[in-house]
């Protein structure tokens, strides 16, 4: 039974989507760029204890959408202004929070240029992006989706540190466009195949709510067409190889911010696991091999490309590359175990991703680059700042001790229950892993000193150890207490799991077992 709002409650998630992009508009008739970020810093600081107020209100052990929130929109379609989180999603308003304020406070004296048009699409991009995470209306999902392509554009655009910014602005922008137009399809199929089910014509008969699509069965061949236009839409945002090469791209041209953003929160990820899963689960249980293999592929080959790379963004970048193909090998897996630690390591991404991106950005900004060839015992000059460098790889690595381990030690349990050579792949992208990591490490933190600044001249100043620590903390806590995290979404998973279990004709089996 869907937990529907009372008149006396908050709507939270409308706060929640609805401060950031207010604060982004205010920036406009702010008269002074100081104004902007104080005024960027209070917003960020708020969505932090809104989303914070969401995860304490939240009850894990109920499976359905709880702060639902429904009105109506486009009426003559039935589209509706709904809203609500569940064990899934409940999670990511509030690391999206921790970021985007991470973000701001990191960007603090970085921008010196358009700083209000820099904090304002910072801003709209955490609304849009909360909104994707929320919306339980399809049609509302999309106009989040493509929102966050604009903020995305302008920041890379206007804000980045490349001379080629303007063509990872557009590079970006058409990769996400050519990514919607499966995505709208896909939509559309669903809701004109829900008329067909009522018997009812279009657009009376049209439906994009979450829940009723559920309850609407799929015959034919359309699982398969709404399960791969799917896959092929949030495959093209998380990204997947062939579809990753917007990421380096942008990871070298624009703003160190705004690639923390797109490496933290994998939307695409996501997508599959919200919407391509549970709305077609026949198609997805006939291809979880496909998707298994995919992303397989794009784990090896992120690994083995990252480990070649001589600067510290794209290396970083490929790398994040090679850990979202593992998360979708995960899903793919779809057992609890594989479910569960695809979920967990993209709550890692926000923070483990985003804050070395956010690290390699503050080096950036000390040297002017983050090529191995112009670095060499930073740990010298910067012990601070290369000592919380090593814990967030650690973490990458899923050292134990970590929140990365948690979260790979139970990816990789799950894709081993599924095949052994799935589980060998996803170990040997780890090895790898380690090696392009420690070595960089070695080469540009522990190498010949190449640096003329006094130890501790390049250090973290306090508001950059306030960000990084902050994030070094984190992942030491839900290292130590990953139940933290899990137990948010146990229910949400055995109950997908369930679904995926009754789309099986033959009856039980081992692969879509809902037992933890």
């Amino acid at each position: 039974m869907e937990h529907t709002l009372t008149v006396d409650d908050l709507p939270l998630l409308s706060l929640l989507i609805g401060l950031p992009f207010a604060a982004s508009l205010s920036m406009a008739f702010v008269p002074k760029p100081e104004a902007g970020r104080m005024l960027a810093l209070a917003a960020a600081v708020l969505e932090l204890l809104l989303s914070a107020a969401l995860l304490w209100g939240f009850d894990p052990v109920d499976p359905s959408l709880q702060f639902a929130e429904r009105r109506a929109w486009i009426p003559s379609l039935n589209v509706h202004y709904q809203l609500g989180v569940d064990g899934v999603s409940v999670l990511f308003p509030f690391l999206g929070a921790v970021l985007n304020l991470a973000v701001i406070v990191a960007s603090w004296t970085a921008v010196q240029t358009r700083v209000r048009l820099y904090f304002s699409m910072i801003l709209a991009l955490e609304g849009a992006t909360v909104g994707v995470f929320c919306a339980t209306d399809l049609m509302l999902f999309f106009l989040f989706w493509e929102l966050t392509i604009v903020p995305v554009y302008i920041l890379a655009g206007f804000s980045g540190i490349g001379p080629q910014r303007r063509y990872a602005a557009v590079k970006y922008a058409l990769f996400m466009l050519a990514g919607g137009i499966p995505l709208l399809f896909a939509i559309l199929l669903l809701a004109l195949n829900h008329a067909y089910f009522l018997g009812v014509p279009a657009p009376a008969g049209l439906s994009f709510d979450y829940l009723a699509l559920l309850d609407t069965p799929l015959n034919g061949s359309l699982p398969t067409a709404v399960f791969l236009l799917l896959l092929l839409a949030f495959a093209v945002k998380a990204p997947l190889f062939p579809f990753h090469g917007w990421l380096p791209t942008l990871a070298m041209e624009g703003p160190t911010g705004l690639t923390a953003w797109l490496a933290g929160l994998k939307l695409g990820a996501f997508g599959i696991v919200r919407f391509a899963v549970p709305l077609s689960p026949q198609a997805a249980l006939e291809y979880r091999g496909l998707v298994t293999a995919l992303g397989i592929l794009t784990a090896v080959y992120g690994a083995v490309v990252a480990m070649r790379q001589t600067n510290l963004r794209r290396l970083l970048a490929f790398s994040s590359v090679s850990h979202v193909g593992l998360v979708i090998a995960g899903i793919g897996a779809l057992n609890f175990q594989a479910l569960q630690g695809a979920l967990f390591q993209l709550a890692n991404f926000s923070i483990v991703a985003g804050g070395l991106f956010l690290v390699a950005g503050f080096v950036q900004h000390r040297l002017g680059s983050t090529e191995i060839e112009q670095l060499g015992g930073l740990a010298k000059p910067m012990p601070l700042l290369s000592a919380l460098f090593f814990i967030l790889g650690l973490a990458s690595l899923g050292v134990p001790g970590t929140s990365g381990f948690a979260a790979e030690h139970l990816l990789l349990i799950g894709l081993l229950r599924q095949h052994a050579g799935y589980g060998l792949a996803a170990l040997l992208s780890g090895v790898v892993g380690a090696a392009y990591v420690l070595g960089y490490f070695r080469r540009a933190f522990l190498g010949p000193d190449k640096l003329s600044a006094a130890a501790g001249e390049l250090d973290l100043r306090p508001r950059e150890l306030l960000v990084a620590g902050t994030l070094v903390l984190w992942v030491i806590v839900l290292g130590l207490f990953p139940q933290l995290a899990l137990d948010l979404s146990d229910g949400a998973v055995s109950t997908l799991l369930a679904r995926v279990h009754e789309a099986l004709p033959e009856g039980p089996t081992s692969v879509a077992s809902t037992a933890p």
